[in-house]
């Protein structure tokens, strides 16, 4: 036998008023039937949940940890019925939810904020729940059910995922309008054998070393890892080395001059992003609504209103400590803070 709801309900109800009496008042239940309850419940774990003390009962030590669990079940157990029985009301629950929400790198925050305005205008009781210590593992968080989509470049093959395209992009070199390289059409593997060159932590993750240097057999004069993208651009501007990002996400210094960008290789070098889910999962019409709107939407060079403003900037965060941000309604004009860490 297992604990029932009733005998959460029940714990509670005489933590919180210290009699069987006045908990069987609050729950509409007589005073035997809620002693029988108790009594059945403190069977069935094989020890006491309260003391009787001064006509008071108290927890026992088993009891506080019941309460505890107990607290959070019937929380959330209220939650889920409320949440229901609005999204009944609005349309058989079919325009009320929560998408949990991450990407494989951290620039794309920037591009998400107009897009879910665009999709709230339709969705408008649809909130976003931004896993942000998913970027670094976002497969992973996807296959253990704590994600609804994660928008991807580095696709894994694995049969539970369902991969929609959404968009490409391109990825160039930059460098000082100084530098040797400036004047060149393209860059090559081999202009970087002499170079510094600024990467993203952890290197071992790096498109530009794993895809294009290291198939040519090509290593760095030497790698610094650097978390922020202001911080990437402002060494190159400098002079102090080269480094490797996407197009749209340096559009702005590209414009002025400040850095100069060569396509990597002659064919250049793009990547497509996607829209992962699970496979099997049977997602909500509005969850596909989203991705419809992320496909019609895609992110571009000339698109930088997402990526420019700033509200705040944050480093990059280590696996496993990062934290969750609601997006809850997002007011016209308003933008997100911005997080600084991509996969180049």
């Amino acid at each position: 036998m297992h604990l029932e709801i009733r005998h959460l309900k029940l714990v509670a109800a005489v933590a919180e008023t210290g009699s069987v009496t006045r908990a069987g008042n609050r729950l509409h239940l007589t005073q035997s039937a809620l002693s029988h309850q108790l009594r059945d419940a403190e069977e069935q774990l094989g020890t006491r949940l309260f003391e009787r003390q001064k006509g008071t009962m108290t927890l026992t030590a088993a009891g506080e940890r019941l309460l505890k669990s107990a607290r959070t079940v019937l929380e959330e157990l209220e939650r889920v019925e409320r949440d229901i029985h609005d999204g009944a009301a609005c349309g058989n629950g079919v325009d009320r939810g929560v998408i949990r929400l991450s990407t494989e790198c951290y620039t794309v925050y920037h591009w998400l904020p107009p897009r879910l305005r665009l999709f709230q205008r339709k969705f408008p009781a649809v909130e976003f729940e931004l896993v942000v210590e998913a970027t670094d593992h976002p497969f992973e968080a996807l296959l253990d059910g704590k994600l609804d989509l994660a928008i991807v470049c580095d696709p894994v093959r694995n049969r539970k995922i369902r991969y929609t395209p959404l968009f490409e992009d391109e990825m160039v070199a930059i460098v000082s309008p100084e530098h040797r390289m400036a004047g060149k059409i393209f860059a090559e593997p081999q202009d970087f054998a002499e170079e510094t060159v600024f990467l993203f932590p952890p290197r071992t993750d790096s498109t530009l070393l794993n895809q294009i240097l290291a198939p040519a057999g090509v290593s760095p004069r030497r790698i610094q890892e650097v978390m922020l993208t202001e911080a990437i651009i402002e060494m190159v501007h400098g002079g102090l080395g080269v480094s490797a990002v996407a197009r749209w996400a340096v559009a702005p210094q590209l414009a002025s001059g400040a850095v100069v960008g060569l396509p990597l290789t002659a064919q250049g070098f793009h990547r497509t992003w996607s829209a992962a889910q699970l496979r099997e999962k049977q997602a909500p019409a509005y969850l596909q609504e989203f991705i419809r709107v992320l496909a019609e939407n895609p992110i571009s060079a000339g698109m930088l209103s997402c990526a420019t403003p700033k509200v705040g900037v944050g480093t990059r965060r280590r696996r496993g400590s990062g934290s969750r941000a609601t997006v809850v309604g997002l007011p016209p004009g308003g933008e997100a803070v911005t997080f600084r860490r991509d996969s180049y």
